[in-house]
């Protein structure tokens, strides 16, 4: 088994988390990313879908497919049907994490990101991470970018931001901050520093070399 040292990222909708994420890739640091996880567990075939499909009906499906903007609608503003969504893809979300982390380590990487709005729930970092990314921006320009780049209502994008833990509640968690609230160069710059400092071990507490396995993430994710 290979070793790698993993970092998260983290941050609500809207705060940029993705556009940082990308300048992590730039700089050859690959990430995995869990919402791209979760659209392959909830594909035909997926691991998730037929369990999805039986908690939540035809009312979801668009051609007998799952249908994420219908699946989104119905559980944003529902805490108990997004926890039920939740408690249903989680279990998969983490294996196939945990399996492209896998397939990273023993390619020989020796570092990678974990982008994932879900980290630091309970405001402490998972015991895999060597550090904790987060991404921050006011509520109000987080509704903005909602509405102006991905073509949401005030409405949905306030109900979306709503949906998800106060990032607030993860700083003391973080490693990092990012506070999104310049221009895109800005936050190149801001994760420029953050690639510098893990190349070069430079980590604001003592990192740890770990070995990855299936069993680390289900169990401490």
């Amino acid at each position: 088994m290979r070793s790698i040292r993993i970092y998260g990222l983290t941050g609500g909708t809207g705060s940029g988390k993705s556009a940082a994420a990308r300048r992590f890739e730039e700089h050859g640091i690959p990430v995995v990313d869990a919402d791209k996880v979760g659209h392959r567990i909830l594909a035909p075939g997926g691991a998730a879908e037929d369990a999805v499909k039986a908690a939540f009906g035809d009312d979801i499906l668009t051609e007998g497919r799952i249908d994420r903007a219908k699946l989104g609608s119905l559980v944003f503003g529902n805490p108990q049907a997004l926890e039920k969504l939740n408690h249903l893809v989680q279990p998969a979300l983490f294996l196939g994490i945990a399996e492209d982390m896998e397939r990273l380590a023993q390619a020989g990487h020796a570092h990678a990101i974990i982008d994932a709005a879900l980290l630091a729930e309970g405001g402490r970092k998972e015991g895999i991470l060597c550090g904790l990314i987060l991404v921050l921006a006011d509520r109000e320009l987080r509704v903005k970018r909602l509405v102006e780049l991905r073509g949401m209502s005030p409405e949905e994008a306030e109900q979306r931001i709503d949906a998800q833990t106060d990032p607030d509640t993860k700083i003391r968690a973080a490693d990092w901050l990012i506070h999104n609230t310049g221009t895109l160069e800005d936050l190149y710059n801001r994760v420029d520093h953050i690639v510098t400092a893990i190349h070069h071990g430079e980590l604001p507490r003592a990192p740890r070399q770990m070995a990855y396995t299936h069993e680390a993430v289900c169990w401490r994710i």
